[in-house]
C-alpha cells in the first residue's frame, strides 16, 4: 500500500516504492517460472537419454525444450556435404514443460492480487505488462541459446562407405526462428494470465467484467481441475508402472515431457475422437505400447477407441474415467455457481467449456517429426538414417462430440449438486 500525501493522494515516494515492489515481483515470477519449466525440462531429457549428446548439445536442447513449450518454433537443420542431402523437421509440444511453467507464472501472477474482489483494468495491464517485458528478454535469451550443431555417423554399411568415399560427413542441428518463437511466446503468457484470472476463485476482475464470473469462472475452474486430474491420474499408474515393470528412467521421460500429452489425448479418444497417424523407421513413442503398434502401419492409421480395443480391451477405461471425471468437473462447476443458474443453463456452460477445451487439446496435441538422409539418393526416407512420425485429430469430429458430451454431463451435474448450498441460495429455516 501507498503512504498518502497531505493532500490525500499516494505520494510520489511511495508510488515509486510501490513500482519498484512491482518489478522486482514480477521478476521473481518470471525467474521461477523459467527455473521449473528448466528443472522440468532437464530431468525429463536427463531420463531420456539426452545427457549423452555429443558437443555439450544438453544445454541447448533444454533451452529447445523450454522454447517448444510455449509454442515456439525450433528448425532443424543438416548438412552433409555436396553430395548427399539431409531434410528434417519436428513439431511437438513437451506438455509436461508447458504445464509446470504456466502453473508457478499463474501463481506469482495471481499472489499480489488475492484477498481482492476488484481490480481496475488499468492496475491489471500494469502488472501483466510488467511480466510480459521481463519475459520478452527471457525469450529471447531462451531462443538465442536453443542452438546447436553435431556430428552424426553413419555407420558401416553403404552409406558409411559412400560417406567415407565422397567426404561427406553429416552434421545434424537445430536453431530459432527468433521473431516468431518470441511472438508466440508472448501469447503464451497471455494466454496463461487470462486463463489465471478467469480460473481463481479470489482473482480481482475489472467492474465490467463481474457479472460474467458467474457463468465463466465456475466452468473454466471445474475444465483446469479435470485437466490436472486426467495427468494426476496418468501420474499414479506411470508409477506403479515403473515401481512393477521396471523402464524407470523411460517411465520419468514421459512423466517429466509428455505425461499431458498423452493423458489429454487419452480424454479426447475416450470422448468417441479420432486421431490420424503414422509411425515410421526408428522412432519411439513416449506412449504405452499399444499406440505404436495401432500406428506402425503401411498406411496412414486411425487411432480410437475401436482401433485400441484391438489390440488391448483395456482401453476401454478410458470411456469410463470420462464418464466419471466430466460429471465430477460438471457437479463443481454447478456447485460453485451461484443457485440462481438452472440446470439447462449449467449444460449449457459445460458443452462451451468442453468444446473449448477439447479444441485446445486438439490444437496442442500434434505431433510431426521427420528426419532423412541419402548419399547420391540412397539412403532416402526409409533408411536407417531416416524415419517419419505424426499424430493429428479429426477436429471438427471431436470437437462436435464434446457438444453432447457437455449438455448431458452439465445436466447430471447440476442434478446431482442440486442439495449443495451454493452462493445467492436461502433456505427456509424449519421448526425445531
Amino acid at each position: 500500500m501507498t503512504s498518502p500525501s497531505p493532500s490525500g493522494r499516494a505520494g510520489p515516494v511511495a508510488g515509486r516504492a510501490s513500482a519498484r515492489h512491482g518489478w522486482v515481483h514480477a521478476l521473481v515470477t518470471v525467474l521461477a517460472g523459467l527455473l521449473a519449466m528448466g528443472v522440468v525440462a532437464a530431468l525429463g531429457l536427463w531420463a531420456a537419454g539426452a545427457a549423452d549428446l555429443p558437443d555439450g548439445a544438453f544445454v541447448p536442447v533444454v533451452a529447445a525444450t523450454m522454447v517448444t513449450a510455449v509454442g515456439g518454433t525450433v528448425e532443424l537443420t543438416g548438412s552433409a556435404g555436396d553430395l548427399a542431402d539431409t531434410r528434417a523437421g519436428l513439431t511437438v509440444i513437451p506438455l509436461s514443460v508447458t504445464l509446470t511453467g504456466a502453473l508457478v507464472i499463474a501463481w506469482g501472477f495471481l499472489r499480489p492480487l488475492r484477498h481482492r474482489a476488484v481490480a481496475g483494468a488499468a492496475e491489471l495491464a500494469g502488472w501483466a505488462g510488467r511480466v510480459a517485458v521481463l519475459w520478452l528478454l527471457a525469450l529471447i535469451g531462451l531462443t538465442l541459446a536453443a542452438r546447436h550443431t553435431f556430428d552424426i555417423s553413419l555407420g558401416d554399411d553403404l552409406l558409411g562407405e559412400l560417406g567415407d568415399l565422397f567426404g561427406a560427413s553429416p552434421e545434424v542441428g537445430f536453431t530459432t526462428d527468433v521473431p516468431l518463437s518470441v511472438f508466440v511466446g508472448v501469447v503464451w503468457l497471455a494466454g496463461v494470465l487470462v486463463l489465471a484470472l478467469l480460473v481463481a476463485p479470489g482473482a480481482p476482475l475489472p467492474g465490467g467484467l463481474l457479472r460474467f464470473q458467474a457463468s465463466v469462472r465456475p466452468a473454466a475452474w471445474a475444465m483446469v481441475a479435470m485437466l490436472l486430474a486426467w495427468v494426476a491420474v496418468g501420474v499414479v499408474i506411470a508409477l506403479v508402472v515403473a515401481a512393477t515393470r521396471g523402464d524407470a528412467a523411460e517411465t520419468f521421460a514421459v512423466i517429466l515431457l509428455g505425461m499431458p500429452n498423452l493423458m489429454w489425448l487419452g480424454l479426447t479418444i475416450g470422448l468417441g475422437a479420432t486421431w490420424n497417424g503414422r509411425v515410421e523407421g526408428p522412432f519411439g513413442l513416449p506412449m504405452p505400447h499399444v499406440l505404436d503398434e495401432v500406428l506402425r502401419t503401411p498406411d496412414v492409421a486411425e487411432l480410437n477407441l475401436r482401433t485400441l480395443s484391438e489390440h488391448d480391451g483395456r482401453v476401454w477405461w478410458l470411456l469410463v474415467a470420462d464418464v466419471v471425471l466430466l460429471l465430477a468437473a460438471a457437479f463443481v462447476m454447478a456447485a460453485r455457481s451461484p443457485a440462481r443458474i438452472r440446470a439447462w443453463q449449467h449444460a449449457v456452460h459445460m458443452a462451451v467449456a468442453l468444446v473449448l477445451t477439447v479444441f485446445m487439446i486438439c490444437l496442442v496435441g500434434r505431433i510431426s517429426a521427420y528426419f532423412g538422409l541419402s548419399i547420391l539418393g540412397i539412403g532416402d526416407l526409409g533408411g536407417g538414417l531416416s524415419g517419419r512420425l505424426f499424430l493429428r485429430p479429426k477436429l471438427w469430429g471431436a470437437v462436435g462430440l464434446a457438444v453432447p458430451w457437455g449438455l448431458v454431463t452439465g445436466f447430471a451435474g447440476a442434478l446431482l449438486a442440486r442439495h449443495v448450498r451454493r452462493r445467492g441460495e436461502v433456505r427456509p429455516e424449519t421448526g425445531g
